[in-house]
Order: C-alpha cells, then structure tokens, then sequence
C-alpha cells in the first residue's frame, strides 16, 4: 500500500514538474515570435506549419477530404489546397502572440492597417439594439479576430470554445485570449449551456465556432457529405428567439484581414413559428460551406469533420469519397 502511494504521488509530481516545462516552452516560443514581429513570426508558422504538416497522419484525412469535396479537382490542386491550409494554421498559431496588437482598424483613419471590415452596419446594428443575439463563425483565416474585434468596440460576447487538449498550450491560450478578447466560456463542464443561456437572458450576445464536429450533434448536409453539428447555438436562438449572425475572417495578401459579419439570417421556423433547430444549424452550415467554398485553403481540412457513414448507393451516386476514419 506505501508504495502504491509512493508512486502516484511520484507520478503526479512529474506530471506537475512537466506541465511547467511545457508552460515554460511554450510562453518561450511566444516570447520568440513577439520579439521578431508578426510579419516574420506568421511567415515562420506558415513554413514550419507546411513543412511538418506533410508528414503527419492529419494530412492523410486532409487529403482525403479535400478530394471528397472536388472531385474534380485534380491532385496538384488538392495539394496545393491542403498545404495552403497547413500554412494558414502555422499562420494563425503564430499570430496568438501578437493578438494583442495585430486588431488595428480604426473606422476614422483615412487608410486601412492589418484590419478591414465588411458589414459593419450589422455590427452596430447588434452593438445598438438593446438585444440579444448570436454570432456564429468557422475555423477560416485567422479565427480569433471577431472576438478581440467585438471587445474592442463594446460589443458585449461571450466567446463559447473549447480548450486545447494540452493542458500546458490551454493555460497560454487562455492567458492571449483573456487578455484581449470579452467574456469566456468552455463549451464543456457541468452548468455551461445553463450559464451561456445566462449571457442571453441578460440581452448579451454569444458567439461560438460551428465547423467541427460534434457527436451528439445534429446531421446536416456538409460539402455535399452528412455530418454532425452542435445545435447549441439552434437551441439559444430558438428559446431566445434572438436574430442569428454569421462571422469570418478572410486572409488577405500582405498580412492583411478582412472580417465580414452577415445579415441576421432568415431561420427556418416551425408551424407554431419557433425556430427549427436542425433547419437552423443546417442554414448556419450552408453559410459556413459558402465560405469554404470562396477560400478552402484557408480551413482546417485536416479535422475528422465527416464521420457519419455514407450509403453505398451515396457514395456510388456522388462519386465522393468518404473520410478515414
């Protein structure tokens, strides 16, 4: 029995000693990135991102799902869609040290910075209104600007997400993004639908990323293949009944952004005229699929986003391949 205890203690205090390590490294690399600029830091994501993305197993699905969703497409292409994604993710890990300083609009300047907007009437529009709504967004160019976007020009969010699985990258993530963005809250953990219905009921605004997936989830119809859907933010405007936006980031050449945000949407409703749940994920999806379609090197093709078999007959009549699984 003493030394059971001896070796669970021992192994929690390694596990201690090493989640310091990884902390330490890890705010290291954003030391590094900051004291070189976010120019030279996003150029060195996108190369290291690119160069040992080829060689993991994520680019193998990559692959694959990117010729599910252009079967026509030929193989160059696909790879060159597929790289281009490891680029912009190896661009956006980068930028987390400069999150703090890369939001530069200014509506009043006579030029553009880093930052153009598209659609800021809905922005204010949500900002003024003196009600509730919901933001939805995907994993497309650099992803953390809407948030740090809405703080900055006292739009009161609440940013649902979920914590990296690492917990020594979760606790710096988390230091960035406390930092610079409005209010936080973990998708996961027992009250969080409770507290994120709170935000609502208090005439704030929610936003959450709705791109990956979701095992309790809702099916929809996703570049042509079924997949599952978190119905989360479905469910808050239908109990709400709050209007419904879309938000992206655009990667432009020159490290330069441009964020656009959507007209409410028009949601499906039932009969009794409450929004339908699955109608309504299924129009956020159709709206997300438009973005991927516009710029697909800029989203994270290498996501097991498609886990839901495909009939045979589907697969026979769609010519699509289905994604490893």
């Amino acid at each position: 029995m003493r030394w059971l205890r001896f070796k669970l203690q021992a192994l929690r205090f390694v596990k201690r000693i090493g989640g310091a390590v990884m902390i330490a490294l890890v705010r290291s690399v954003f030391a590094f990135a900051r004291a070189i600029g976010p120019e030279l830091s996003s150029n060195v994501g996108a190369f290291v991102a690119r160069t040992v993305g080829r060689l993991l197993k994520q680019n193998r699905i990559a692959l694959v799902n990117v010729r599910a969703a252009y079967p026509e497409a030929s193989e160059a292409e696909v790879r060159a869609i597929v790289d281009g994604a490891w680029a912009n993710l190896g661009r956006t890990g980068a930028e987390y040290a400069h999150l703090a300083t890369i939001f530069d609009y200014d509506p009043d300047a006579a030029e553009t910075g880093r930052i153009e907007v598209g659609g800021a009437e809905h922005f204010l529009a949500l900002r003024d209104d003196g009600r509730a709504g919901i933001v939805f967004s995907a994993h497309l160019g650099n992803w953390e600007l809407p948030a740090i976007c809405a703080a900055r020009f006292g739009l009161e969010t609440t940013a649902i997400f979920r914590p990296p699985n690492d917990p020594a990258i979760a606790a710096v993530v988390q230091e960035v993004r406390a930092g610079t963005m409005g209010g936080l809250a973990a998708s996961t953990g027992g009250g969080a639908a409770y507290a994120i219905s709170g935000v609502l009921d208090r005439q704030g605004h929610v936003g959450q990323l709705i791109d990956q997936h979701f095992t309790r989830g809702v099916v929809v119809d996703f570049m042509g293949r079924p997949a599952l859907a978190n119905p989360l933010l479905a469910k808050l405007a239908r109990h709400h009944d709050v209007p419904v936006h879309g938000a992206r980031v655009i990667r432009l050449a020159g490290h330069r952004f441009r964020l656009e945000i959507t007209p409410p949407l028009d949601l499906p409703r039932d009969p009794d005229g409450q929004i339908n749940v699955a109608g309504a994920v299924q129009a956020m999806t159709r709206v997300v699929e438009g973005w991927v379609r516009e710029h697909p090197e800029q989203w994270l093709w290498m996501h097991r986003r498609w886990r839901v078999p495909i009939p045979a007959a589907g697969r026979a009549s769609s010519g699509r391949a289905s994604a490893p699984t």
